[in-house]
This record gives C-alpha cells, sequence and structure tokens, in this order.
C-alpha cells in the first residue's frame, strides 16, 4: 500500500505553455502534442512551419545586389603591408595600416587604404609621388599584404548570439615565412566566419538578403548557395562593418544542417534518468553539457543521452522532455514525448523536434522502474531505522 501511494505521487501534468504549442503555433510546429494515435497525413510539419514565412528579400536565387564593390581582398587597418616603391630603399619597407586606417609613407600626405584593394593603393601612392614632386614620373610600385590582422564586426538579427566578433588575425603572432612570401590570403575575415562566430544563423534567418552596412552603404547578399550546392558570395569584412541578418518569422527546416554559416554544433544541457544507468558518469555523459551535431532531432539526442534501451519489462515507457526556448521572443517553451510511442510512429518526424542551442533534456523512469527505485530507498530507510 505504502509502495502504491508513492508511486501516485511521482504523477505530474502535461507542461503548460504560454505559446499555443498544442496547435502547432510555436517556433517549431513538431512541438505540438501528440493527439492522434497516428497522423494520417504525414510530413506537416514543414508545411505547417511555411505559413507564417514572409516573402524572401533576396528576390531570385543567386542574385546579388550591389556587392561588386566589395569583392576581392580589402584592406583594413592594422594589416601588415610590403610597399615597394622602384629601388627606393629609403621609402621602400614594411607598413601597417594606421589606426585610422591610412598608410603613413615619409615624406607624403596619409593615403586611405581603409577598404581599397593593394593595386587600388598603388595608384594612390604613385599620384601622391608625383604630386608631391619626390619624382617627376612615379616608378613601379608594388603593395602586397605580408599578414591579415584580425578585424572587429558587429553581428545582429536573426543569430543565435549577437554580438560584436574578432574575427581572422593570428594575434601578435606573425607568421615570419608567410610574411617573406610577398603575400598572404585569409578566410578568416569573411562575412561566412563572423556568422559562425555570431552563434550560426538562426531557422528563421532570411539568408537570401544578408545585409552589410559599410562607410554609409547598405548592400544585401544572398547566401543561399551554401545550402543550394552552388558557390557561396561571400566578402572580406573590414573593421567597423555592421551585419544584420533578417527574419522570414518562421521556422525553416531547410536550414537545419551543417553548414559554414550554421552554429558549429550544440551543446546540449541534460539531466540523465535513474534507471538502468545510475548517473552521468558510469554512462559516459559529461557533468553539465553533452556536444551534439546541429540538426540532431530530440529522439536523436535522447538515445544520445542514454535514455532509451534496458530491461523491456521494467523501463519500455519512459518520457523525455525538452526544455527549448523560442529565440524571435525569447519564451520559453517544454515540450513532453513518451519515447516508446514515438519510437513506433509512422508520423515520428512531425513530432520529433529539432535541437537548438542552450536547449536541455531530462528523462523520466517508467512506472515500474520509479515504483522500484521508491522500494530501494524506503529499504534504506527501515534499515536505516533500525540500526538506530
Amino acid at each position: 500500500m505504502t509502495l502504491i501511494a508513492v508511486a501516485g505521487c511521482a504523477t505530474v501534468r502535461t507542461p503548460y505553455n504560454v505559446e499555443p504549442v498544442s496547435r502547432g503555433h510555436a517556433y517549431q510546429a513538431q512541438y505540438r502534442e501528440i493527439t492522434t494515435p497516428q497522423d494520417n497525413r504525414f510530413l506537416r510539419s514543414v508545411e505547417m512551419n511555411q505559413v507564417p514565412c514572409l516573402p524572401l528579400r533576396g528576390g531570385i536565387a543567386g542574385k546579388t545586389i550591389a556587392i561588386e564593390t566589395l569583392l576581392g581582398e580589402k584592406l583594413t587597418r592594422n594589416d601588415l603591408l610590403d610597399v615597394r616603391i622602384g629601388t627606393d630603399e629609403e621609402l621602400s619597407g614594411s607598413y601597417v595600416i594606421s589606426r585610422d586606417g591610412t598608410l603613413k609613407v615619409p615624406f607624403m600626405p596619409s593615403i586611405r587604404a581603409q577598404g581599397r584593394s593593394g593595386p587600388e593603393v598603388e595608384r594612390a601612392l604613385a599620384q601622391a609621388l608625383e604630386q608631391t614632386e619626390l619624382y617627376d614620373t612615379a616608378p613601379p610600385i608594388s603593395v602586397r599584404v605580408a599578414d591579415f590582422a584580425s578585424v572587429s564586426v558587429g553581428v545582429s538579427g536573426a543569430v543565435f548570439e549577437p554580438h560584436q566578433v574578432e574575427i581572422g588575425g593570428k594575434g601578435d603572432t606573425i607568421d615570419t615565412n608567410r610574411a617573406q612570401a610577398l603575400g598572404a590570403s585569409t578566410e578568416a575575415r569573411n562575412l561566412s566566419a563572423a556568422l559562425r562566430n555570431a552563434g550560426g544563423v538562426r531557422p528563421d534567418a532570411d539568408i537570401s538578403a544578408v545585409e552589410l552596412r559599410r562607410n554609409g552603404k547598405l548592400y544585401r547578399i544572398d547566401m543561399r548557395g551554401v545550402f543550394e550546392g552552388r558557390n557561396m558570395v561571400d566578402v572580406m569584412l573590414l573593421t567597423g562593418d555592421q551585419v544584420f541578418v533578417p527574419s522570414r518569422q518562421c521556422f525553416q527546416d531547410d536550414l537545419m544542417r551543417p553548414s559554414p554559416i550554421s552554429p558549429p554544433g550544440v551543446s546540449l544541457f541534460l539531466s540523465n534518468l535513474t534507471q538502468p544507468a545510475t548517473g552521468n558518469a558510469p554512462s559516459a555523459i559529461g557533468r553539465t553539457v553533452r556536444e551534439i551535431p546541429y540538426g540532431t532531432r530530440h529522439m536523436q539526442a535522447v538515445i544520445d543521452t542514454n535514455c532509451v534501451g534496458g530491461a523491456r519489462a521494467t523501463s519500455a515507457h519512459r518520457s523525455a522532455i525538452l526544455m527549448s526556448r523560442n529565440p524571435v521572443t525569447g519564451v520559453s517553451v517544454v515540450i513532453e514525448r513518451d519515447i516508446e510511442d514515438m519510437l513506433r510512429r509512422a508520423d515520428r518526424d512531425d513530432y520529433d523536434p529539432y535541437m537548438l542551442p542552450g536547449d536541455g533534456i531530462a528523462c523520466y523512469d517508467s512506472t515500474i522502474t520509479n515504483v522500484a527505485e521508491a522500494a530501494r530507498v524506503l529499504g534504506l530507510v527501515v534499515v536505516g531505522a533500525a540500526l538506530n
């Protein structure tokens, strides 16, 4: 009688949420409650997620608007340059672009280098040499990047961690061999690197029209190629650039894949079940979090955290709770799934949410396991009382 009473006290009600989860109007339609043994219409979640989508701002796929001037390698402050002015040993040498974005060569006015390419700076140098009358006719000039510096860029909008990011460069360490090679190249200062360093784009992002503000001008860049198997339009960023990713106000299942602009992975917060595992350590689960690939679904994560399996008679009817947060509204949501039911449903994908950064999982044992655990605890209490 005592054990039955304890088992009854363990009963909890279905999680309540502020968002209309039961009708599929939460961040993911996959969050909606399971109301029938099996839905006769399969794979409706993708269609339901698309209903509130705002139109793509980028227009025709692959078309990029007004970014021609952004393409190619552009210089920014603190870049290390190798400058050769004919055979002039006094003016030739290594230069660092100043904080104000200019190249300061002795006996000449400052030359703007921020946002320019090497050939553009070469032409500006030639013009300055003639204007200052240091040369009647400018000699051959070479401006080459010996080492790219890091850049500081603001990233906001539909990314998981909007903030000021620093990308590229190697800090105060310069690879002397690369510097002596009179050239340098880097992908670490690209727009894709900035998006990834800001946590990656969210599933509601409109990547057809990623906005880049530079020197008061607005550019829109179509980055859909990264998910469509085409060459992605990518640009090199400069210190002071501002990146904004607009939102379509809907969940896009096709963005839930690893890519150069997706989150590097998901750090999953978890609480493991009591039985059959006695704790996280014997199950090879970290004390706090576990890394899973981006695009992992709830049931995959449940299996990954050792919440499935064991003795069928005592462990069959476990449940798992997913704790997430709507990144658009900031409202939290709790979803509960019967593990055994999900494993056997033909329409499981319609109710199997994708895991997002910061999500948590809690696993609950079956009723039989709860009774056994209660008996064990009561047995320990009785033994303790007898010893006292």
